[in-house]
């Protein structure tokens, strides 16, 4: 009976550590400053979701909703792996996207795992067809009161394999067209945060790093693709020049299932002016 009760309460130990790490939804808030930023933008909220991966929370994505919803967002950014490459399943993100588009515009770039599925065109498309914006290394205007700031976005650089992804990333930065009004930024990798910041991008949206995976207590992320092992990158504002870039710790998991001490979280950004 002992050896029952001992197995039941590990089990259920087991099970509460999943839950609170992969399905307890976490809304994390930051302030960007900048005396660069347009004054009719003071005050813009911006929702980044990023590395959804399929993952679900709630019955038709119910939890997420709500999340984002309280948030009142002016701007919904999806920094890519929207999709999972190795489970796809459009449809069922797609849930999501019929209803933030009904709360605020809504910004997309790819990751790596949407270029892995040989689905961009058809993902696009589909996200196209409900109103989002896809920002293929291109760059558009967000007015307000009468001011201009830009909002861009770059591919993620698996998109070119046989080169190096510093190198793309700089094409793509370019391609863009980046012009001197203050410019936010969708982009999935923030290991390449030295280059963002030659382009004198304001505010860089990046996620890819999960986190770190694990987040060790004290220590930080155990790994993140593109970084390696004890990742320095992984969640949080990190600046460079002029230029400050966010980091998701994203929403689901791929090739590792498990998050550990490292909730998933949609990134609520309040833009002011200093």
């Amino acid at each position: 009976m002992k050896k029952l009760v001992i197995i039941i309460l590990f089990a259920l130990v087991i099970w509460g550590v999943f839950w609170s790490n992969n399905k307890w939804l976490e809304t994390t808030e930051y302030t960007v400053v900048s005396e660069e930023l347009p004054e009719a933008f003071d005050g813009a909220k911006i929702v980044q979701i990023s590395d959804l991966h399929n993952a679900t929370f709630g019955k038709d994505q119910s939890s997420l909703i709500k999340k984002i919803q309280s948030a009142k967002p002016d701007a919904i950014f999806l920094t890519g792996d929207f999709i999972d490459s190795n489970r796809y399943d459009l449809s069922a993100s797609l849930v999501l996207v019929d209803e933030i588009v009904k709360m605020s515009k809504v910004y997309f770039v790819t990751g790596n795992h949407e270029i892995a599925s040989n689905k961009v065109d058809e993902i696009t498309a589909a996200l196209q067809e409900r109103g989002v914006i896809v920002l293929a290394n291109d760059s558009v205007e967000w007015d307000k009161d009468g001011s201009t700031i830009q909002i861009a976005g770059i591919d993620d650089p698996l998109s070119e394999p046989a080169r190096h992804g510093d190198e793309v990333t700089q094409d793509y930065l370019e391609s863009a067209r980046l012009t001197d009004d203050f410019t936010l930024l969708l982009v999935h990798r923030p290991e390449y945060l030295s280059t963002y910041a030659e382009a004198d991008v304001d505010v860089v949206f990046a996620g890819h790093a999960h986190g770190g995976q694990v987040r060790l207590p004290g220590i930080g992320g155990l790994y993140a693709p593109g970084q390696g092992w004890f990742p320095k990158v992984t969640e949080g504002i990190f600046d460079q020049g002029s230029s400050q870039m966010v980091v998701s710790r994203g929403l689901g998991n791929s090739n590792f299932p498990l998050r550990i001490f490292n909730r998933p979280e949609i990134v609520v950004v309040t833009l002011e002016r200093e």
